[in-house]
């Protein structure tokens, strides 16, 4: 196993030239060891959006290196990218991003038909992955027939069952109301107990301190980068 599975060397996101440039990100290092639950906060303009887009391979910097799981990822063609993202990360999302009119079984097993598993393997993948978020007795259940906490489980079934190196958490309790939100982040803690590497980018602060290492940004910088000492419910 790699020593990081982020790591972030002096990161540089620049858009447009000259005095007119906006730095996204400048000059950002980060590194984040196998095993660990990191919240990324900071508000709209804060830099932690691109951080994230850098950190799941969706987009470029300007300047700077990226290693996930000991590959460079900011020396790969797209093909390449596409490859490392469908197997290395799992992707949460605050909008669910499940396919309309299909089981939560098939919507788990997406993923894993893109990569070109066999369907008995995939099947016994999907059905693991939504025993694990307790969704054992919803597998033929399409969306609309789920409340939104049970979709965002689907969703996190849907990110573990590549088996990936990092699970990346874009505001997944944006669309959640409490109850739903408690249970989400339980889940997780559940999953990085578990072993899995958790990065989480919100910007409430009762989520982040559920996470065991929180991140601020501002202006394209980190400007905390802290071990938390307890958790907020």
């Amino acid at each position: 196993m790699p020593d990081l599975v982020i790591d972030v060397r002096n990161a540089v996101k620049q858009y447009g030239v000259g005095a007119a440039s906006i730095f996204a990100l400048d000059d950002v290092s980060l590194q984040i060891s196998p095993g660990e639950y990191v919240a990324i906060m900071g508000p709209s303009g804060s830099g932690k959006s691109t951080l994230m887009n850098i950190m799941g391979a969706l987009d470029n910097m300007t300047s700077g290196k990226y290693f996930l799981d000991g590959i460079e990822i900011s020396a790969m063609d797209e093909n390449s990218l596409s490859i490392v993202r469908g197997r290395k990360i799992g992707f949460i999302f605050q909008s669910f991003n499940l396919i309309p009119r299909t089981s939560a079984l098939a919507n788990v097993e997406l993923p894993l038909a893109y990569q070109g598993i066999k369907s008995a393997e995939r099947k016994l993948r999907a059905t693991k992955a939504l025993e694990v978020v307790g969704l054992a007795d919803r597998m033929s259940h399409e969306p609309t027939e789920l409340s939104g906490g049970q979709q965002q489980r689907v969703a996190v079934a849907r990110a573990l069952a590549t088996r990936p190196a990092l699970l990346l958490a874009d505001e997944p309790t944006g669309a959640l109301d409490s109850k739903s939100t408690h249970d989400l982040l339980d889940l997780f803690d559940q999953i990085n107990e578990a072993g899995r590497t958790v990065i989480v980018i919100t910007h409430e602060h009762d989520v982040a301190m559920r996470a065991k290492r929180t991140i601020r940004m501002r202006d394209g910088k980190i400007i905390s980068d802290e071990l938390n000492s307890g958790k907020v419910a």
